[in-house]
């Protein structure tokens, strides 16, 4: 998934999920990844610009995200599969699009977004580590569904985040042109532009290239399409 990346090669923060592991570690392997996405996503951005809205008459902002996504968490972990007395944060019956509505452009609701996010995010984690296994079912009934497993509310949160995270990539190249690879380092001229599509397109050719030959170990693949990313980065930055 390297090549996917938002900053530039190197400081990503994010961690590929496991090529290799249990179905619990992979799955909280690909989890992982999309949390970190939506912070990256949101970084950089002051309070207006995370609370700008994407196109009318949609409601969606980067700021309106992360306060969704803390009732989401909120929601499956904490009150679904715990059973805790746990309303939403940020929406209730009177007001079901909350979340969204009160994103407003405060330092102050963003540090409440932000935090209220990492609480969810944290217990979630504590559930899970603590859990005896994925075939655990909710302490409460799906209202359509009925009774789901811990293995079903993991696959959902992956597909939550990953469908919001489309959402970002969109609002995100909206609010300051970043996309992408290299954020706001892909902006600039055509020729820049175009070669930021070149090391896409050797960096996909190399995955071809080490699919068709297996012995070649994936390391390597990713290490020399890492290079010509650097490689091409630097050539954009030179006058």
């Amino acid at each position: 998934m390297s090549i996917d990346m938002f900053i530039e090669p190197g400081k990503d923060p994010r961690t590929d999920p496991p090529g290799e592991a249990s179905e619990l570690v992979t799955l909280l392997g690909y989890l992982d990844w999309y949390r970190k996405t939506l912070e990256l996503k949101c970084s950089g951005l002051d309070a207006e610009a995370l609370a700008r809205r994407s196109v009318e008459p949609s409601k969606m902002s980067l700021l309106g995200l992360v306060r969704h996504m803390s009732d989401v968490e909120r929601g499956w972990f904490r009150w679904f599969m715990a059973g805790a007395d746990a309303p939403d944060r940020f929406s209730s019956p009177e007001d079901r699009d909350g979340d969204w509505d009160g994103a407003k452009p405060d330092p102050a609701v963003v540090e409440e977004a932000w935090q209220a996010w990492r609480e969810e995010v944290a217990f979630a984690d504590q559930f899970v580590a603590a859990a005896p296994g994925l075939e655990i079912t909710g302490q409460r009934d799906d209202t359509w569904r009925g009774k789901l497993s811990l293995r079903w509310v993991l696959n959902h949160m992956i597909e939550e985040y990953a469908r919001h995270i489309g959402h970002a990539d969109l609002i995100r190249e909206r609010i300051d042109g970043a996309v992408g690879q290299l954020g706001p380092q892909a902006r600039g001229s055509l020729h820049d532009r175009d070669r930021f599509r070149l090391a896409f397109m050797i960096a996909k050719g190399l995955q071809s290239a080490q699919t068709a030959d297996p012995s070649r170990s994936w390391a390597a693949a990713r290490g020399t399409r890492r290079a010509w990313l650097q490689r091409l980065m630097r050539q954009s930055a030179s006058p």
